[in-house]
């Protein structure tokens, strides 16, 4: 099946695709500050850059895309055009997460990772109290 759009749309589509400041990501942090959670964000000095870092409890969550961190859901499938391309590109996405976990985790943080899709749930209670499990614990 061909792409609905020309390469010049679907490349301006993908070029606005942001790296943080995602709504999933605020809508996460939107709870936290509501619920009385101080945090920072993107700390460049932590491996894999956490969306959001608690430095006193040692604790980053990520909140990842379904589609560029190859969640095992609904919202991920292969594209089927170019997909060498995006076969290496999220292969390499994937590795590097799992390498940034592994760094954090031998230096002593806890990681916890919200998914794009917990988030398009209408009904968030789980989500928060996943966070809520996971900060206070």
């Amino acid at each position: 099946m061909t792409d609905v759009h020309s390469r010049k749309q679907r490349s301006y589509n993908m070029s606005q695709i942001k790296g943080k400041d995602t709504k999933p990501e605020i809508t996460v942090r939107k709870w936290l500050w509501n619920n009385g959670y101080r945090y920072r964000l993107h700390r460049k000095d932590l491996p894999g850059k956490p969306d959001i870092v608690f430095p006193g409890k040692k604790k980053v969550i990520f909140v990842n895309g379904c589609f560029w961190h190859k969640h095992d859901c609904e919202y991920f499938k292969w594209p089927k055009s170019n997909s060498d391309f995006w076969y290496q590109k999220i292969s390499k996405n994937v590795l590097r997460d799992t390498k940034s976990y592994e760094q954090l985790r031998a230096d002593g943080w806890n990681i916890l990772i919200v998914w794009e899709c917990e988030i398009k749930k209408k009904d968030l209670t789980s989500i928060y109290n996943k966070l809520t499990d996971f900060l206070d614990s």
